[in-house]
């Protein structure tokens, strides 16, 4: 028996997820589950910056930066969704790489943001994620990362791994993620929460953020880089 490697493994299974991936992500930044993404990012992270999008997908949320003035790098470990990521950013400054999230081929703190949406759950091990993070990003720089609700369907892919079945999605869940950057040098300081429609319809505004989250279809976090030069 073959053994598995989870970032080949995901390489070939997003290659083949790119064309329906590529279908309906434009729909879901322009008016879908990510439509508030970029302005929520454009909030906090000051325009003309240095940005690497992490699983930058078909590279829609790339364009969206790009239009709004940073200066943007896009990574996947899938070949074909970078393809498709160059084709939809020709005219723009974006530039796209094709690599491993868990190992990134940048200078330490020579970021200024990250955005990486919905591409944490995707690793073997998103705390090394983290970390490789926060040595690239400079002290006191922001990530802002999206993690996938408990009412996301995409936690399907899951499943198999109770049959003892290996998979390349981790099913970390928000306060999971919340309490890991916490746990290691990084502060919130502005979320926000992505509901289905039936959701939306539920009156929230006096839950606690942990009832909030149980909700959710994706909850995303600004977070700020608090490790020191020195300590990276």
């Amino acid at each position: 028996m073959s053994q598995f490697n989870w970032t080949a493994e995901a390489e070939k299974q997003w290659d083949d997820r790119s064309e329906t991936w590529n279908s309906k992500s434009r729909e879901m930044w322009e008016s879908g589950s990510r439509k508030d993404i970029a302005p929520f990012f454009a909030k906090h992270v000051k325009m003309g910056s240095s940005v690497c999008d992490l699983g930058c997908g078909d590279g829609f949320g790339s364009l969206k930066l790009a239009e709004s003035g940073y200066a943007v790098t896009g990574m996947d470990v899938s070949e074909e969704m970078i393809r498709k990521a160059r084709e939809i950013n020709i005219g723009n400054s974006a530039v796209f790489q094709k690599g491993d999230i868990s190992s990134l081929p940048f200078a330490d703190s020579s970021l200024e943001a990250v955005l990486a949406i919905n591409s944490l759950e995707w690793t073997e091990n998103p705390l090394k994620v983290l970390k490789e993070i926060q040595k690239v990003v400079k002290p006191g720089g922001l990530a802002c990362i999206g993690i996938l609700g408990p009412t996301a369907g995409p936690r399907e892919n899951s499943y198999r791994r109770l049959y003892d079945e290996k998979v390349i999605c981790n099913t970390m869940m928000p306060w999971e993620f919340e309490r890991l950057a916490a746990e290691n040098n990084w502060t919130k300081f502005d979320e926000l929460g992505v509901y289905k429609r039936s959701a939306e319809q539920l009156s929230k505004g006096s839950l606690p953020v942990e009832l909030k989250q149980s909700l959710s279809f994706m909850w995303v976090f600004m977070l700020r880089n608090e490790k020191q030069e020195r300590e990276i």
